[in-house]
C-alpha cells in the first residue's frame, strides 16, 4: 500500500488528524493495536476548552456536541467552609464544555467511517522504518494475520505513552522530562444525576476531591488516594462517605446525591514531556509526546491543539514540498505543551494534600488569593478555558 500519511493510533488525536488531513486533501491510513470497541469505550477526559470546541464546530464535528454537551461558565473552587464560583465568561469571555472523550471519539469514528477512511484495528508488531528518510514506511500484522506494509511521505505518531512511535526516536536524539506525583486519583462513574451545575474542585485535609459529570444522568467523581491504593479496599459506601466529607455534603444546604457506581479505577498522576516532537518524517502528537495530570483538564485539549497545528504542516510537506511549517511544528507545539504542563502542575500542587503541614498553609494562602483577587482568578480562568491554538 501507499498513502501520504500513516497515522499510528485511532484515538481522538489520530482520528481528528485524519479528519483534518482529509479537509486539506491529504490521504491517510490509520493503524491501531486495539479493537474499535475498546477505543470507543475508554473513559477519559470530559472538559473541552473554548478553542477545542470552536475547531470541532469549524470542521463539521460540532452538531451533537452543541445538542448534547454541557456548556459551563466556570468552576467551583472550595476549601472547608467556603465555596467560590469562578465565572470564566465574566473573567476572560470564554466558556468550557463538558463532553467526554468517549463522545468525541464516537463523532470522529462516525465521520471518518462515512468518509471511507481506511483504518486497521487490532494490528500487532507495528514497526516504523526509515523515519529519517523522505519516504518512511510502516509494517504490521493485520487482524487476519497478514503482513502489511504501508509506504508514505510522513508518519504521525498518535499512539500514546506505550506505542511504538515515541520509542522510534533514538535516545541520543531526544530529551525527556518526567515527574511522578506521590498520589493518585480514585475515579468513579456513577449512574446518578450530578449534584452540581458545574465542576467542583475541593481542597480538604483528607485529600483532594472533585465532582464532575458526563451527562445530565451520569456523574464523574474523584478522590485523592495513595499511589499503592488497592481498589478492592474501597467499597462503594466508603467511596461515597469520603466524597461527602471532602465535598462538603450538608454544608450550606448543598447535598451530594449518591447512586450506583458503574466503574471505578485508580489513576496515577504524572507529567511527561519529550522533545523534539519531530524526528525526520515522524511527528508526535498527543500522549505520544506529553502527559499531564488530569487536574487542569488539558490532556485531550493538548492533543487537539497538536493535530490542529500538525495537519496544515503535513499538508504543506507532502503536497507542496514546503517544509517550513513542518520544521516549526515541534518548537511551536512545545511552547503550548509547557504552558499547559505548568498549569496542570500548579492546579495539582495547589489542591492535593501532602505530608508537610507547611505546604498545607501555602495552599490555603493561595486559595484565599484566588478567592479574593480578580487578577488571580483571571489567570486561572485564562489557562483553564484555554489559550488560542497559536499560543
Amino acid at each position: 500500500m501507499r498513502t501520504q500519511v500513516v497515522i499510528i493510533g485511532a484515538g481522538p488525536a489520530g482520528m481528528l488528524l485524519s479528519h483534518l488531513l482529509a479537509g486539506e486533501g491529504v490521504e491517510s491510513v490509520v493503524v491501531e493495536t486495539r479493537s474499535e470497541a475498546y477505543v470507543l469505550a475508554r473513559i477519559r477526559a470530559g472538559v473541552l476548552e473554548h478553542s477545542s470546541v470552536e475547531l470541532l464546530r469549524q470542521v463539521g464535528l460540532g452538531e451533537r456536541l452543541d445538542r448534547e454537551g454541557l456548556e459551563h461558565r466556570g468552576i467551583y473552587l472550595q476549601s472547608p467552609g467556603e465555596r467560590h464560583h469562578l465565572d470564566f465568561l465574566d473573567l476572560v469571555g470564554r466558556s468550557v464544555w463538558v463532553y467526554g472523550q468517549t463522545e468525541v471519539q464516537k463523532d470522529l469514528v462516525a465521520a471518518r467511517t462515512a468518509a471511507g477512511q481506511q483504518i486497521y484495528y487490532e494490528v500487532t508488531d507495528v514497526t516504523l522504518h526509515d523515519v529519517e528518510e523522505s519516504h518512511p514506511w510502516v509494517s504490521f500484522i493485520d487482524a487476519q494475520g497478514r503482513s502489511q506494509r504501508i509506504d508514505a511521505s510522513a508518519i504521525a505518531g498518535c499512539d500514546g505513552s506505550f506505542g511504538p512511535s515515541r520509542a522510534a526516536i533514538p535516545e541520543r536524539c531526544k530529551q525527556v522530562w518526567e515527574r511522578a506525583y506521590p498520589y493518585s486519583w480514585l475515579g468513579v462513574l456513577a449512574a446518578v444525576a450530578p449534584s452540581t451545575d458545574e465542576l467542583i474542585y475541593a481542597w480538604h485535609p483528607d485529600g483532594f476531591a472533585m465532582h464532575s459529570m458526563r451527562s445530565p444522568e451520569l456523574s464523574r467523581l474523584y478522590l485523592q488516594v495513595p499511589n499503592d491504593t488497592d481498589i478492592t479496599d474501597w467499597s462503594h459506601a466508603r467511596i461515597w462517605d469520603a466524597l461527602g466529607a471532602r465535598l462538603g455534603d450538608g454544608e450550606n444546604g448543598w447535598r451530594l446525591q449518591s447512586g450506583p457506581i458503574t466503574d471505578a479505577s485508580v489513576l496515577p498522576m504524572r507529567s511527561y514531556v519529550q522533545a523534539p516532537m519531530r524526528f525526520g518524517r515522524l511527528f508526535l502528537a498527543g500522549d505520544a509526546a506529553h502527559i499531564v495530570p488530569p487536574t487542569g483538564a488539558k490532556g485531550l485539549n493538548l492533543a487537539i491543539a497538536d493535530v490542529a497545528r500538525l495537519a496544515p504542516a503535513l499538508a504543506a510537506l507532502v503536497d507542496g514540498n514546503d517544509d517550513r511549517l513542518a520544521d516549526a511544528y515541534s518548537e511551536a507545539a512545545l511552547r503550548r505543551v509547557w504552558r499547559c504542563t505548568h498549569f496542570s502542575w500548579w492546579m495539582t500542587s495547589m489542591l492535593h494534600v501532602g505530608a508537610d503541614p507547611f505546604d498545607a498553609q501555602l495552599q490555603q494562602s493561595q486559595l484565599r488569593w484566588i478567592y479574593s483577587s480578580q487578577a488571580a482568578a483571571t489567570g486561572l480562568a485564562e489557562n483553564y478555558a484555554g489559550l488560542p491554538f497559536d499560543v
